[in-house]
């Protein structure tokens, strides 16, 4: 099995995970923080606003089962790319759009995605595309977060329905319970 390595942040790490984890062909999904000047930074720290982190997730998937390219529409699909640093609620940069490319490949792929997905969006694409830097993974409780807490109440409101879009609209990509 051949495995690679996405990393893209919108918004809140938990949501991103939460809908990662279901996605045939996805081995691991790790939440943590990248695109910063801290190294080794907390969740306070990137809280706080001053590091310059992003929330992100990375993904191990095999491209066999699963495309890079599809990885990105469901990334376009699950947050709003046209909304600079926030998702909803989630104000600050450490929840700004962003794609971190591994390989050459992925750079194009993303370029073609981003082209693409901006004919469709209403408002412009502030989505940010760059190679990807250190990778530092957050800490142990927030990993697999609406697993372990599905009904804390950010969640329950805003986790779930992500969620349940994803499962519906990629039902075809669903990986095994």
């Amino acid at each position: 099995m051949t495995t690679e390595i996405a990393t893209v942040g919108g918004g809140c790490f938990w949501c991103l995970e939460a809908v990662y984890q279901q996605l045939a062909g996805v081995s691991l999904v790790e939440s943590g923080y990248a695109g910063g000047k801290n190294p080794q930074p907390t969740y306070e720290q990137v809280c706080g606003g001053n590091t310059g982190h992003a929330e992100v997730v990375r993904l191990h998937f095999d491209p066999s089962i699963v495309s890079y390219r599809d990885i990105l529409e469901i990334f376009f699909t699950i947050h709003d790319p046209t909304t600079l640093n926030r998702q909803g609620n989630d104000v600050g940069t450490q929840y700004r759009s962003v794609i971190y490319t591994h390989s050459d490949a992925q750079m194009a792929m993303a370029r073609q995605v981003l082209a693409e997905m901006a004919q469709v969006w209403d408002a412009p694409i502030v989505t940010e595309l760059t190679e990807s830097p250190v990778f530092y993974c957050a800490e142990d409780y927030h990993q697999n977060y609406f697993v372990n807490h599905p009904l804390q109440s950010y969640c329950a409101f805003v986790v779930a329905p992500k969620v349940a879009k994803f499962r519906k609209l990629f039902t075809a990509k669903l990986g095994q319970p």
